[in-house]
């Protein structure tokens, strides 16, 4: 299993037990349908990259840009580290493990 899906799968699980702890915390219905939605799909993407789906990894992408756009905007709103600043960081860390998945296959054609 290569870093990417790893990486999708943990932002993934984290996204939704992000939503689930907002909820608790401040019945947010919100929070606990995004979570819920970005963090499914992020699974979903990481299985269909595990199956050898090009697209599983695309779709990984551009639900992390999404979530890092969206936390980092929250972010620069609320000047609180928790919880957008670290699923920034997170969303982050995990679009650089992903950009290097996409790197090393392209160089190995």
């Amino acid at each position: 299993m290569n870093l990417s899906i790893i990486a999708a799968l943990a932002y993934g699980v984290l996204a939704i037990v992000g939503g689930i702890i907002g909820y608790i915390q401040a019945k947010s219905k919100v929070s606990l349908l995004s979570g819920s939605i970005s963090g499914l799909l992020l699974i979903l993407a990481a299985y269909f990259q595990f199956q050898g789906q090009t697209w599983g990894s695309i779709l990984a992408v551009l639900i992390t840009v999404v979530l890092v756009v969206v936390f980092g905007f929250r972010l620069a709103k609320t000047r609180k580290f928790m919880p957008a600043g670290l699923m920034t960081i997170l969303g982050i860390l995990a679009l650089a493990v992903m950009a290097n998945q996409f790197v090393a296959l392209g160089t190995s054609s």
